[in-house]
């Protein structure tokens, strides 16, 4: 069964009173303008990009919750230095793998899990790289133990962690988030992504990581076919990603939690979030 989401996530999704809700990602550096364009486009919640943490920001954003009643669900927190989203590049430059980039990341996450606390933020999410298949390999276990470190400083302060699916096989991710124990580690299902990073089919992987799913992201694409290259990233429902079967699974285990529309082909996308919006909203009539 799907998780329901930690006691502070849950009560952030469930203000509306609804069951499932539906979302976008924004950048927060001017919170005021960003949670009222949310609010314009009819959304309640929304994922969080911001550029520079500070306490003078985190009121403001606090200010912006409260004046336009749409609440933040998780905080992207990833970088400093290069990503590159492909097969060949991606394993030594995504998260917190490789360990090159891989302390002023943790220094960022630390930030982002301070900010968080600051502005009633239930939750940082991220990208956290190629996790190995093998349990044994050396990258794994630093990256088990870092890990149990940055969870358990989470932890205390209230504040869940949130893993971004893509890069690694959702049976691994299940292993590393078990093996990690810190008890507030959670998935965002991309479902997208399992399937342009050639993983899972969607609804199997979204069945594979269902207790830790306390999220997702609405995204649609095709499975690879270039060896070095991601599957492409296409319009919903014009992908490989099965959103009929998805929303009729996520019914029957009656999810609570939030779906978050994400679409990267076009800055302005205000009509397809509303029509993707709608689409989504139907098949769960």
């Amino acid at each position: 069964m799907i998780a329901s989401a930690s006691m502070s996530a849950a009560n952030i999704i469930n203000q509306q009173g609804s069951e499932i809700t539906f979302g976008v990602i924004i950048n927060a550096d001017n919170p005021e303008e960003a949670l009222k364009n949310v609010k314009e486009l009819g959304f309640s919640h929304c994922q969080l990009d911001i550029s520079e943490f500070s306490p003078e920001l985190a009121k403001r954003l606090r200010q912006s919750v409260e004046k336009y009643k749409v609440y933040p669900t998780t905080l992207i927190c990833m970088g400093p230095g290069d990503y590159v989203w492909n097969f060949t590049e991606g394993p030594s430059t995504i998260g917190l793998i490789p360990r090159e980039n891989r302390e002023a990341r943790i220094k960022r996450l630390y930030a982002g899990i301070d900010f968080c606390k600051d502005a009633g933020i239930p939750s940082v999410l991220a990208h956290f790289g190629f996790i190995p298949e093998n349990p044994k390999d050396e990258l794994y276990i630093e990256f088990i133990k870092r890990m149990k470190e940055i969870g358990k400083y989470a932890s205390a302060r209230g504040i869940d962690i949130i893993f971004e699916t893509g890069q690694e096989t959702p049976i691994t991710l299940v292993r590393a988030i078990e093996d990690i124990g810190t008890g507030n580690l959670f998935v965002n299902c991309d479902l997208a992504n399992l399937v342009m990073y050639g993983k899972s089919n969607s609804l199997d992987g979204l069945r594979v990581l269902s207790k830790y799913v306390l999220s997702l992201h609405a995204k649609d694409g095709k499975y690879p076919t270039i060896p070095n290259e991601l599957g492409l990233e296409v319009p919903i429902p014009q992908g490989d990603v099965n959103f009929p079967e998805v929303m009729k699974y996520l019914t029957q285990i009656n999810f609570k939690g939030n779906i978050t529309i994400e679409y990267e082909l076009a800055e302005k996308n205000n009509e397809y979030i509303r029509k993707t919006k709608n689409y989504l909203e139907n098949l769960l009539k």
